[in-house]
């Protein structure tokens, strides 16, 4: 197996953390709907230079449907879902229950036949879940939400990680036809569509959200960040087996804790090391075999 599908994974892992963080500083000024419209509308626009530079890969007809569909559930339901439990929960929980992502999608993929069990794929996939409940330490599960449905809050950041699960084992065959630049593009304008009439029914377009400036340039960091990182997922997805790239995004909840400390001068949680390094020996369980196997080869 080639690096570069995982090192794409892995910088897929480290953005949706600290997109994590960031939209949990603006989530409460925009309907999740709302801000998810802005994410990907900023996302779709940062991918406009590179379609402008390669030459369009027209798309099959038989795939505009699906694909347009994948996007809507990658891009438009998922983030919806998630910024929606982000209202009710905690971060840190709405974290470590959106972790449970690569192992729905190792059972799911098992289940349609497209992947076999094995000892180093569950085993990892529990060491870096064990990894990031270790980095986020009690707050995963003592944090009181300051409103709203805990309830609520719990399904709905399940519900994203089924979301991803279920639409992260069907990108390969287009990424192949076509390529995982004008798939994403393409998954994204659909979903941006689709997320323009959420956003309509929250009200979004009748009068203008009054963001302060560290808002807006929080959702500025979110959408350049989502651009460019789902389209290097999409990228792995096309070129790895599903269960191993969303191993990485196990990196999520620990560059968010990392990042607390880079950023804002937070204390340096003891707990977030011993997760990292939970979550990197997990990462090297799940791949020693694909390592070994390439190094045959």
């Amino acid at each position: 197996m080639r690096p570069g599908p995982l090192w794409a994974a892995a910088g897929t892992g480290i953005q949706v953390g600290a997109a994590m963080v960031a939209t949990r500083y603006v989530v409460d000024a925009a309907g999740p709907g709302s801000l998810g419209f802005l994410r990907y509308l900023v996302g779709l626009i940062c991918l406009v230079p590179a379609l402008w530079l390669r030459p369009w890969q027209r798309i099959a007809g038989r795939d505009l449907l699906p694909i347009g569909l994948l996007g809507i559930g990658q891009f438009a339901a998922l983030m919806v879902l998630l910024n929606y439990s982000l209202q009710h929960i905690p971060a840190a929980r709405a974290s470590l229950l959106f972790s449970t992502f690569p192992l729905m999608t190792m059972i799911l993929s098992a289940l349609l036949g497209r992947e076999q069990f094995t000892l180093a794929k569950v085993g990892g996939s529990l060491l870096t879940f064990a990894g990031v409940a270790i980095a986020l330490g009690g707050a995963a599960m003592t944090a009181q939400p300051d409103h709203g449905s805990v309830w609520l809050g719990t399904l709905s950041a399940l519900g994203a990680a089924l979301c991803g699960a279920v639409c992260s084992l069907f990108y390969a065959p287009y990424v192949a036809r076509s390529s995982a630049l004008h798939v994403t593009a393409f998954a994204m304008f659909v979903a941006v569509l689709a997320l323009a009439g959420v956003a309509a029914a929250e009200g979004f377009f009748a009068a203008w959200p009054s963001f302060t400036a560290g808002e807006m340039a929080a959702i500025a960091f979110i959408g350049v960040s989502s651009g460019v990182g789902f389209f290097l997922w999409v990228y792995a997805l096309g070129n790895a087996p599903p269960s191993l790239v969303t191993l990485f995004l196990g990196l999520g909840p620990v560059t968010a804790a990392l990042g607390g400390t880079a950023l804002l001068g937070e204390p340096l949680p003891v707990a977030a090391l011993l997760g990292l390094g939970c979550v990197l020996a997990g990462l090297g369980w799940a791949l020693k075999p694909a390592q070994r196997a390439a190094q045959t080869k």
